[in-house]
């Protein structure tokens, strides 16, 4: 947006938020935004979490005693706030079918040319099918960064049929090295893993391996071994044509293109360029996943607030994972993983939101689902499977507006939530955040580590649903420049998702407050909204959102 229009839009929601004020002063009533933003009360906030948190729920693992008693705690909050329960067969629990497979894999090049790879070392490799052996025996094909993008004109399988076959394809997307295609730096969903693994699926793929950089994937090839040779915890879904997925380590890759002839470093540079033509390599992969498979099941927990007219059947979703980590390795001599920041601080929030509607008698015109979420650390599997088997139609859910690690560092002057530019839900959030005297701002380390792709909301994203996850802001009052940033960096260096995440003495609920203000004034807006939000176009989500709507 150009600066004028942007002075004049925020000129325009200061001079509401005077006006409102003013309409308070002379007695009139309070808008329905304000009504329920008054109605916050951070102490309700700090009951959940001080329960939440506690040593006696054990870290809140799924499948287990501690997780099981999350759970059933945020269902009596929604039941003795009279929500509806909007679960499975009328009750508030959502079933979270997990699979666990731990594989055992080899990975050579076949026929004459028989080179076995070294797993850990060369490559990892695990199951996309439910079944404990997998065997694969394909052609594989270079597709470049595996990418079909209408809205930037870009094809990286025009003209391939890649049917039972391997695809291998680079990380990230194009704009790393060209920063006048995709958004540049700022790494869009095309780049993700998670999106390449899709398209490979949805191109009839038999296989799919990626090519590792540290530069490309933003870790190093120690995370992958670590993050990819332990169990694959994904949702127990119906299997589809793709067997298998891994990772090559970049040298491993360039010795197997040369065994085919090719040359890496050449084709990397030729797939920066539109155009790029996928390249059949004339060898043959012989790969097999041996697995070991556990069986398990967790819940979304999820209350309705209905809404009032013909919009009712539509709903806002306002959620939060309540799941984390359990009991584990001990650090220090503690063993218990409460995760009071990630994420009994957004649970704990989601149950206060929905307190604030009850509490202030609030009904917007769509229905209010509070959601909380489960298995998001094992791989956002709770909001996933809500995504897949939702309570409502997709094209009835409007937005999801997300709360995963709130700010119990003090007041700021500014709020800050991830996506706000691709969808108009940005602007809504904006108005919301100015009627509360904070300015937006953006943490731009997040757009470039590709933030939004990593919480509970980006699996409604993926689904078609306009959605934000709130962050903290950085500007605090009564503290010096940059002392927010140090904050969070000591915060992801000592405490994030290790037993130091508690409660600490020093927390405060007044940055909570002020969050959850902007966020149930948001919810506010969207529920009573003539219309849904809108992806923008530049979006990568835009056609899901289309698509949605269409069809779902």
């Amino acid at each position: 947006m150009p600066p004028i229009r942007l002075a004049c839009l925020v000129g325009l929601m200061l001079g509401a938020a005077a006006a409102e004020a003013g309409a308070q002063q002379t007695g009139r009533a309070a808008s329905p935004e304000s009504r329920v933003a008054r109605a916050v009360d951070p102490r309700v906030f700090r009951a959940h979490l001080e329960f939440l948190a506690d040593d006696a729920l054990e870290g809140r693992a799924p499948g287990t005693r501690g997780g099981a008693i999350a759970a059933k705690y945020i269902a009596t909050q929604f039941e003795r706030l009279g929500l509806e329960p909007a679960g499975d067969s009328g009750s508030y629990f959502q079933r979270v079918p997990i699979i666990a497979l731990t594989p055992q894999p080899s990975l050579a090049v076949g026929g004459a040319q028989a080179a076995p790879l070294t797993w850990k070392k060369d490559f990892v490799l695990w199951s996309m099918l439910n079944d404990s052996l997998v065997n694969l025996h394909a052609d594989p094909v270079f597709v470049g960064y595996g990418i079909v993008a209408p809205e930037y004109g870009w094809n990286d399988y025009a003209g391939a049929d890649v049917k039972g076959k391997v695809v291998i394809t680079l990380t990230n997307d194009p704009g790393l090295r060209d920063s006048t295609i995709f958004r540049g730096k700022i790494l869009t969903y095309y780049g993700r893993w998670t999106y390449k693994i899709e398209e490979a699926r949805r191109q009839g793929a038999a296989g799919i391996l990626m090519i590792h950089t540290t530069e490309s994937a933003t870790y190093p090839w120690t995370t992958v071994v670590s993050s990819w040779s332990g169990p694959q915890v994904r949702l127990e879904t119906e299997p589809s044509s793709l067997q298998m997925a891994g990772w090559l380590q970049q040298d491993a890759a360039s010795r197997l293109f040369s065994q085919a002839g090719q040359d890496l470093a050449n084709l990397t540079e030729q797939a920066w360029h539109r155009g790029f033509k996928p390249v059949p390599l004339k060898l043959q992969l012989d790969a097999s996943v041996r697995s070991t498979i556990r069986r398990s099941e967790t819940q979304n927990v999820i209350g309705r607030l209905p809404g009032r007219g013909r919009l009712a059947h539509e709903a806002v979703l306002i959620g939060g994972h309540y799941d984390h980590f359990g009991v584990g390795a001990p650090v220090n001599g503690d063993s218990i993983y409460n995760g009071a920041e990630d994420n009994a601080s957004g649970t704990a929030a989601v149950l206060a939101s929905a307190e604030a509607f009850v509490g202030s008698g609030v009904r917007t015109g769509r229905s209010i689902l509070f959601i909380g979420f489960a298995a998001e650390e094992s791989g956002l599997l709770g909001s996933q499977a809500l995504a897949t088997n939702p309570p409502v139609p997709l094209r009835d859910m409007t937005a999801i507006l997300n709360m995963d690690v709130m700010n119990l560092y003090g007041r700021t002057r500014d709020f800050s939530a991830v996506g706000l530019d691709q969808s108009s839900l940005g602007q809504t959030i904006t108005r919301a955040a100015v009627a509360e005297g904070l300015r937006i701002s953006t943490n731009q380390d997040a757009l470039v580590r590709g933030a939004y792709f990593r919480s509970d909301h980006f699996s409604l994203a993926r689904a078609g649903v306009p959605g934000t996850s709130l962050e903290s802001g950085t500007d605090y009052v009564g503290r010096p420049a940059g002392w927010g940033k140090a904050q969070q960096d000591e915060y992801v260096a000592k405490r994030y998702h290790q037993p130091s995440d508690e409660i600490l003495p020093w927390f405060t609920d007044d940055g909570v407050e002020q969050q959850l203000r902007v966020i149930v004034r948001a919810a506010v807006a969207v529920g009573d909204a003539t219309r849904q939000p809108t992806w923008n176009s530049g979006s990568e989500f835009r056609h899901a959102g289309e698509q949605r709507t269409v069809h779902k």
